[in-house]
């Protein structure tokens, strides 16, 4: 039995910012389009959050939403029902997103007569323009907050390099997350309602080093988290599952880092050593995780002009198949290579996600804002490689 559990206009509220409702809700059930622009309604089906089929006018799949991102006026409807359509499509709700919003960007998608820079906002990474869509999760009733603060637009809630071990959610308005850079600051992030403030490593260390800052856009208002039930739940955990937060942690940083360096230097072509091969490929369906021991492990993905070294792992780091999250990297995306020398622990993936099932809302939503930033980054370090390549293919040219 079909039930209507969301409506809206276009206008008001973007196609993003309703993949990202679904997504966050993981709903099952048929999106329905209608725009005066079109001759007929888009549909797109979801399973589990994610987009799996989709059909407007002729055009079937990745496509037919691909179109639909250029609809900015009209009226959605989302009906809850039991999905019985092929699975065409294996993309994430968010890679979708971020994929349609280059295209966008690049004007491989035909926008109707009422795009607005509200609904699909742009910002300037060091001569990269490249859409940044404001991310938004559900809204947990059943959170604890000790106290609610308010922002005034371009108020600086917390500073690169500080020091604290507050978490905050953002209750309403938008929050923006910045990095330093020699040329300026860059945009990593923008938060919307129901997204989390602070990192995994604040249940670990007192008072850690803020790595961002994050500055109110508009009026913010922003719930303090009751901290010590969030640590009480972390300390619950098995010291696999940390070791797998923590490894969530390094990678938002460290996929930070390298976007601040492509936006501050030219990068050099990676090239895979002599004693490096592959781990896990680009592609591969294996459903395995590993905890890295010894050795070296680095992390990269294709490009058209060669490979993107996009992170490099430490001991105690995490790498492979994570049962309940898609980063944007491996195995579907990136790849892993190691040295020789390479030693791993292989974790048990059904007792992970057998004790992901049973966390909390909340943190089950900490959890996904970070995995959210991390894909959002990625993003951005492969396009700002794009861009760099682009460059320098035109010097070469004249």
């Amino acid at each position: 039995m079909s039930k209507i559990t969301l409506s809206g206009n276009l206008t008001f509220l973007s196609l993003a910012d309703v993949f990202q409702l679904l997504g966050g809700n993981n709903s099952v059930g048929k999106l329905q389009i209608k725009s005066q622009y079109a001759d007929t309604p888009g549909v797109i089906y979801f399973a589990n959050g994610n987009p799996v089929n989709a059909n407007s006018g002729p055009l079937r799949g990745l496509e037919a939403i691909y179109s639909m991102f250029g609809w900015t006026e009209g009226n959605f409807e989302f009906h809850q029902e039991k999905v019985e359509v092929s699975h065409l499509i294996k993309n994430k709700a968010m890679e979708v997103v971020l994929e349609a919003l280059r295209m966008i960007d690049d004007g491989q998608i035909k926008k109707d007569s009422s795009l607005s820079s509200g609904n699909l906002p742009s910002i300037q990474n060091g001569g990269l323009n490249s859409s940044l869509p404001v991310i938004r999760k559900p809204f947990l009733e059943s959170m604890n907050f000790l106290d609610q603060e308010k922002f005034q637009d371009g108020e600086a809630i917390v500073r690169e390099g500080g020091y604290g071990s507050w978490v905050w959610v953002v209750l309403s308005g938008v929050v923006e997350i910045n990095k330093k850079t020699p040329r300026g600051p860059i945009t990593i992030a923008k938060l919307g309602e129901g997204c989390f403030i602070g990192s995994l490593a604040s249940f670990t260390i007192k008072e850690s080093s803020r790595s961002a800052t994050a500055t109110a856009l508009g009026d913010v208002q922003l719930g303090v988290l009751d901290f010590q039930s969030v640590a009480d739940e972390y300390a619950s955990l098995s010291p696999d599952f940390q070791v797998v937060l923590q490894s969530l942690d390094d990678r938002l940083r460290n996929i930070t880092s390298r976007a601040v360096y492509l936006v501050s230097n030219k990068d050099t072509p990676f090239v895979l050593s002599k004693d490096m091969n592959y781990f896990i490929k680009e592609g591969s369906s294996k459903e395995e995780l590993f905890c890295l021991k010894k050795g070296k492990a680095l992390l990269i993905r294709k490009t058209p002009q060669g490979h993107l070294l996009l992170n490099t792992f430490k001991r105690g780091n995490v790498f492979g198949h994570i049962p309940f999250l898609d980063v944007g990297q491996e195995p579907r995306c990136a790849s892993v290579v190691a040295s020789s020398d390479l030693q791993t622990n292989k974790l048990d993936i059904v007792s992970i996600q057998n004790e992901y099932d049973k966390m909390s809302g909340m943190f089950k939503s900490l959890i996904d804002t970070v995995v959210t930033c991390i894909s959002l980054t990625n993003r951005m370090v492969y396009n700002l490689k794009m861009e760099q390549n682009k460059k320098k293919k035109k010097m070469k040219v004249t």
